[in-house]
């Protein structure tokens, strides 16, 4: 599963997730810090990512649109980022789970 984190959360969870997450990306090294969700939508899509945010707007786009791109949206509120990080691995399982079913379009992690 690649992982492609939305401007609102941490361009240094790429690299403390990389182990479980191999090939995952931030939007800023892509030029999308400052791009509009449909930018990052489509970006997402050509390329194989899950989009995770917390951005309720993705998880809207995914219930209009279904996917791909699949989208992961952390609800965790106003958080640190070693706490997105520790929910990450801590639902590694089922996040790939989400990545296998053929139907599943969002997963809310909290």
């Amino acid at each position: 599963m690649k992982l492609l984190f939305d401007q609102n959360l941490s361009h240094r969870l790429v690299t403390a997730i990389s182990d479980l997450y191999p090939g995952s990306s931030h939007v800023r090294p892509l030029g999308l810090m400052a791009a509009g969700d449909d930018a990052v939508w489509e970006y997402a899509k050509q390329n194989g990512f899950t989009i995770a945010s917390k951005d309720n707007d993705f998880l809207l786009r995914s219930l209009f649109f279904g996917h791909p791109p699949k989208v992961v949206l952390v609800a965790l509120g106003n958080c640190p980022t070693n706490a997105v990080h520790a929910l990450l691995r801590t639902r590694h399982t089922e996040l790939l789970a989400f990545e296998r079913d053929p139907v599943a379009a969002y997963l809310i992690l909290s």
